[in-house]
């Protein structure tokens, strides 16, 4: 509740900052004919620019757990290939956007698709505010493109769903009783030859209490895997804490919160014209290539951390 109080303090200082420099900006347009009075309202506006934007940015990374890595996986949905190589194609969206803002990524465990792209796949982004930017990309994400798997090149729409999760530090968010772990070994999935696994590195570990899963088998030791596994559960169950003290907090302001594990959030659109749009800010462009394959997301994530400054 404390920490509710000064969210709401910094909200209406950053309002009353925005009135201000409205103000200011107005007066200055009448008073530039006096270059003297002129400076000095310039510089009540830099002043004002710069608290406001320190205000801002409090604002948009106020969450507990925004300064910490992230830990995000795409699910492929429904229609085979078509959005497995979706999957894979936000994989390499998201990876490009880690290069440019200097986050380390790291792929904990991968299945590769059937055909082509791949079933599922989970990353660790490591680095500063990496959770806070990149929990603005939970939820669906849907493409309508002309399929290049299909003979007749006919217009295709395939989903796939983008989990972002904040990286457990130690036992302090988390508590596991070991008893309650269940881990199983087996053979990591691969290419044959002489790179296929003659042992059984890959581990799966299941919460009982929870019936959550994670599987790690990138590395070539059973241990590193348990190790990368046991990173990947925490995370999980600090996820599902995360939610239920949402609920909470939503039942207590009286406000409704959907119970659905994804809600579509962005639309990807090559074809009949290209636009990528975000359904909850509004923000759209036209250019997919900088999306896509330069991993131009930061007016997408900026749009949506202010939107939830401003609410």
């Amino acid at each position: 509740m404390r920490r509710l109080n000064e969210l709401k303090k910094t909200a209406e200082q950053w309002r009353s900052l925005e009135n201000r420099l409205s103000d200011l900006n107005e007066l200055s347009k009448l008073i530039e004919g006096d270059p003297a009075l002129f400076t000095e309202i310039q510089k009540d506006l830099d002043t004002l620019t710069a608290e406001l934007d320190k205000l801002e940015f409090e604002l948009a990374y106020s969450g507990p757990y925004d300064e910490r890595s992230a830990i995000l996986s795409i699910h492929a949905g429904a229609g085979g290939v078509e959005s497995q190589d979706w999957a894979e194609m936000l994989l390499n969206m998201y990876l490009r956007w880690a290069e440019k803002h200097d986050y380390d990524a790291e792929v904990l465990d991968v299945s590769a698709g059937d055909e082509a792209g791949i079933k599922s796949v989970t990353v660790i982004f490591r680095g500063r505010y990496a959770y806070g930017n990149l929990r603005s990309e939970h939820g669906v994400h849907r493409l309508i493109r002309l399929s290049p798997f299909d003979s007749d090149h006919a217009r295709h729409t395939s989903f796939a769903l983008v989990e972002v999760m904040p990286e457990a530090e130690a036992d302090a968010d988390v508590e596991i009783n070991p008893e309650d772990i269940k881990m199983e070994a087996y053979r990591s999935s691969g290419a044959g030859g002489q790179n296929v696994q003659k042992v059984s590195s890959a581990v799966r570990l299941t919460h009982v209490p929870t019936g959550t899963v994670v599987t790690a088998q990138t590395e070539r030791s059973q241990y590193q895997n348990r190790e990368i596994a046991m990173s990947l559960l925490k995370a999980r169950l600090l996820k599902f804490k995360i939610a239920e003290q949402e609920i909470e907090r939503a039942r207590l302001k009286g406000e409704r919160i959907s119970a659905e594990w994804g809600s579509q959030i962005r639309s990807y659109v090559l074809h009949p014209y290209k636009m990528v749009k975000d359904h909850r800010t509004d923000y759209e462009t036209g250019n997919t290539t900088a999306v896509l394959e330069q991993g131009e997301l930061a007016p997408f994530i900026d749009a949506y951390l202010r939107s939830q400054a401003a609410g």
